[in-house]
């Protein structure tokens, strides 16, 4: 195992270990923008996943060494920055360009079976099981849970819930943080709720508008839930993550490659939001014509449609662009030698 120990680094090491850390924290941000891939991924692309893993099991059990403080500095430091800078223009083309981005998704889900099937070999019987339970979760989730729109009706609770599960999702190589937060129906609202943070604090300049930290703070309402939900999902999933693959290897990755194959069950991508009609319900309120004139497009109901044969052909092409990122990024975690997770011991 890498380890995330305490002895002193000299400054070529902290350098690299902080360009590492940083490159891992962008990706990272990156990833819990986009349903199905995975930021546990990236981090492994870095070469930067197990240092990640150890510095936070040492600060959540207040060891703070320098070496941990580094990589987690970087790491999430960037991390905030991608995300402040893009949820926006994410955000707004899964709401208009759904079935092209949910596609891509599919791709990119699909990219991390590699990964995990690498980690979970050979698949006996422990595995095989792990599998099975994963996916029938998944398959459940989506049955239960319904369209992902990722907008839904929002409390405190289910903004934490929302945070501690995606950030739970993200520790884990090859699953996907933000597909869960879109399963809860959370995605739109948490993104639109850091672009109004960044749109508070920076304004924007393409639409003229000037930077006022009260829009910052009418954000706080969604943005505080969820970054608790982070915190505990963070430090309790890098610790238990250390302990299943420790003591019950085999059955966790095979539990996380059912995970990953149930996903794509929940994006089939040909499906659109629909303008609703006065008196239809959407989030619990029966909807007036003034209601309908002033709804977000995140908040239309969405219904599956007939694609066209170019739609098709379309999104077979992006499920196989996304695929295609995902591998070369896993082959390139592969390359700095960290195609495992690490082991706690």
């Amino acid at each position: 195992m890498v380890s995330g120990g305490g002895g002193a680094l000299n400054r070529a090491e902290s350098v690299t270990l902080a360009a590492r850390g940083a490159v891992g924290g962008l990706l990272m941000g990156l990833a819990n923008l986009v349903p199905g891939i995975s930021g546990g991924t990236m981090l492994l692309a870095a070469g930067v996943y197990p240092d990640f893993i150890e510095s936070v099991a040492d600060i959540s059990t207040l060891r703070f060494r320098r070496r941990a403080l580094l990589v987690l500095a970087t790491v999430i430091g960037t991390a905030v920055v991608a995300i402040l800078l893009l949820a926006g223009a994410v955000r707004s083309l899964v709401i208009e360009h759904r079935w092209v981005m949910y596609s891509l998704f599919i791709g990119l889900t699909l990219g991390g079976v590699p990964l995990v099937w690498r980690m979970a070999r050979p698949a006996g019987p422990p595995v095989i099981a792990g599998a099975g339970g994963g996916f029938l979760l998944m398959v459940l989730l989506a049955g239960v849970l319904g369209e992902p729109s990722g907008v839904g009706g929002s409390s405190y609770i289910i903004l934490t819930i929302a945070g501690l599960a995606g950030a739970s999702a993200m520790i884990l190589p090859g699953i996907s943080g933000g597909y869960l937060v879109l399963l809860l129906g959370q995605y739109a609202v948490i993104l639109g709720a850091v672009d109004q943070v960044k749109i508070g604090l920076l304004g924007d300049s393409s639409a003229g508008v000037p930077a006022d930290l009260a829009v910052a703070v009418d954000a706080l309402d969604v943005v505080i839930p969820v970054g608790i939900g982070v915190v505990l999902g963070v430090v309790v999933a890098s610790n238990l993550i250390r302990w299943l693959l420790k003591d019950h290897e085999k059955p966790t990755l095979g539990a996380l490659l059912g995970l990953l194959l149930g996903a794509v069950v929940g994006i089939w991508p040909f499906r659109q939001g629909v303008l609703p009609a006065a008196g239809d319900v959407v989030n619990g309120v029966a909807l007036t014509t003034a209601d309908i004139l002033r709804l977000d497009p995140a908040d239309w109901p969405v219904e599956f449609f007939q694609p066209g044969v170019g739609q098709v052909f379309g999104a077979v092409a992006l499920v196989g662009a996304g695929l295609a990122v995902t591998l070369l990024i896993d082959r390139l975690g592969s390359k700095m030698g960290n195609a495992n997770p690490p082991k706690a011991g």
